[in-house]
């Protein structure tokens, strides 16, 4: 009896420590993508936030037909849309994965919208030509998915000629940052994370700045 019980304390011990281990390894992924790029310049010459992201953070990368799987299965869970190219994603991060760890929230998706050159990997292209939007390359499969999935927290497309007037793309938008929240396979709330305070998305992070998005979050991931 005591040996049975040995041999399953042994295969407790172990199947914990490789959840953990596999935890560990996404979270340092994700701490390597986004610190890598720290005081470095982008292509037009502006400098990325410097970061310092936890090693136990809560982010998991997935593919985008992952999503699309744990939205077909009913899941609950949450998902962050960025890029480590985005400055605006790169203010609100730390304070996203403080926030979520006092909350207890041990997992959080993400999926890129741009490769290593700033490239669109997930979204829709537009460009206006002739004072209209016109697409240029099409968004991936899973992309169309999220945004019917995702329509009724949404906002309209919309781009800005070179006289700063709006032009109507004719389709919602996922934007960078967006982080929602899924319940049962039904999105539930969508926030940037971002304080109304904060003008540029390279400006110094202010004190009342940082209370914006510690309450912005709070609220989130209250549920």
């Amino acid at each position: 009896m005591k040996k049975k019980l040995f041999i399953l304390t042994l295969l407790f011990i172990s199947l914990f420590s490789l959840t953990a281990c596999t935890n560990n390894k996404e979270a340092l992924a994700f701490k390597k993508e986004y610190e890598q790029l720290n005081g470095k310049e982008n292509a037009t010459g502006k400098k990325h936030r410097t970061l310092n992201i936890p090693k136990d953070n809560p982010y998991e990368k997935v593919s985008q037909e992952k999503i699309i799987e744990k939205l077909e299965n009913n899941d609950t869970f949450y998902l962050y849309v960025g890029d480590s190219l985005c400055p605006w994603c790169r203010s609100v991060l730390e304070k996203s994965i403080e926030v979520a760890k006092t909350k207890k929230i041990n997992k959080i998706y993400y999926i890129d919208i741009w490769d290593e050159e700033g490239n669109e990997i997930l979204r829709d292209k537009y460009e206006i030509k002739d004072g209209k939007a016109t697409k240029v390359t099409d968004g991936t499969k899973a992309y169309k998915k999220l945004l019917k999935a995702f329509d009724k927290v949404l906002s309209d497309y919309t781009l800005a000629d070179e006289n700063g007037n709006k032009i109507e793309v004719g389709e919602k938008r996922i934007y960078a940052p967006n982080f929602f929240y899924i319940k049962n396979g039904k999105v539930v709330k969508l926030v940037e994370g971002i304080s109304d305070k904060q003008k540029d998305s390279r400006e110094e992070l202010t004190d009342e700045i940082l209370a914006d998005e510690e309450n912005i979050f709070s609220e989130f991931f209250s549920n």
